[in-house]
């Protein structure tokens, strides 16, 4: 169902008499499970910056003898990631008689929709801010996925932040054919063997349904692996008991039908540039020449991932 573009009025927004259901999924499996629109960090500017380092491998070589000298200093090279914020900025225009008319009803015999057991709400500008702020969070956890980074150099060109399928350069798994147990096990190791997966509430596999459905079918069904459910930031996930420790099942519609990733979640989260006096998302009046009210909702947002050596993607072809 397509919105309207421009003025809300009572010709392109009529009520509807019953409940109202909602026809678009509403659901944002990652943002939420690492903070949503209210959780993460706030950043003091568009491009922000983290660091990362890595040990030596551990060698059973290293013993000293009996007075020797001090041995040749060594030290860790720390490495720098970065990222930008994006701005998320929406517009929501109602004319005085659409808020006014509350009990108005439809005669086009349009078919009627509901959400749950709620009643459409008298205060038509909450309800549609409401809307416009979950759009917003839907358009949000799709980038934190798959978005593709863009710093421009000039306003001509909207930031784009970094989602953790780019990020991700260095587990990186090629399957083809079917999915099997074997791949996503190997996947699961590269990750773990890079200091990734550590946290068992946190440890988690992220799928679209096409991937789940061959998760559930090869973990499952074929070989028996025990499940359970938990919540994690929110959302309940489903989990499997693995090599590597009890592991969530993220179904994510925004996740390509080819591609599964194991996360790090722990190391996931939003980042905000808080706008002073008004906080991170936010809705505020804009001006007006004639018989309406006009709202914009505005954030700037990004990703931080920590170190992408702690996730991992598969791809299959």
């Amino acid at each position: 169902m397509a919105g309207i573009t421009g003025q809300g009025t009572t010709y392109n927004l009529p009520n509807y008499v019953g409940e109202l259901f909602a026809v678009s999924p509403e659901d944002t499996p990652f943002l939420s499970a690492i903070g949503g629109l209210t959780g993460g960090v706030s950043a003091g500017a568009t491009l922000y910056e983290w660091q990362t380092y890595d040990l030596r491998d551990a060698d059973e070589n290293r013993q000293r003898k009996e007075g020797q000298e001090a041995p040749t200093a060594e030290e860790r090279v720390r490495s720098t990631n970065r990222n930008v914020l994006e701005i998320h900025q929406e517009a929501i225009e109602l004319s005085y008689t659409r808020q006014a008319v509350t009990r108005q009803r439809s005669t086009g015999g349009e078919k009627m929709v509901t959400i749950g057991d709620v009643i459409l709400p008298e205060d038509e500008m909450l309800w549609q801010i409401d809307q416009g702020l979950k759009q917003i969070a839907r358009d949000v956890n799709k980038s934190f996925l798959v978005g593709a980074f863009q710093d421009p150099t000039d306003n001509t060109t909207a930031r784009k932040t970094r989602g953790l399928l780019e990020a991700i350069t260095t587990n990186v798994v090629a399957g083809t054919g079917a999915l099997t147990e074997d791949l996503v096990l190997d996947l699961m190791q590269k990750v773990w063997e890079k200091g990734g997966i550590q946290q068992g509430e946190t440890r988690t596999i992220i799928v679209g349904g096409k991937l789940k459905r061959a998760l559930s079918k090869v973990f499952i069904k074929d070989n028996s692996y025990r499940e359970s459910s938990r919540t994690v930031g929110g959302v309940n996930v489903q989990t499997i008991e693995t090599d590597f420790g009890a592991c969530n099942i993220m179904l994510d519609r925004n996740m390509p039908a080819d591609t599964l990733v194991v996360a790090s979640l722990d190391e996931c989260a939003p980042v905000f540039l808080e706008i002073p006096g008004k906080g991170h998302f936010f809705a505020e009046p804009l001006a007006k020449t004639g018989a309406y009210d006009r709202v914009q909702l505005y954030g700037e947002i990004g990703l931080s991932y920590g170190s992408e050596m702690h996730h991992g993607k598969l791809k299959l072809s």
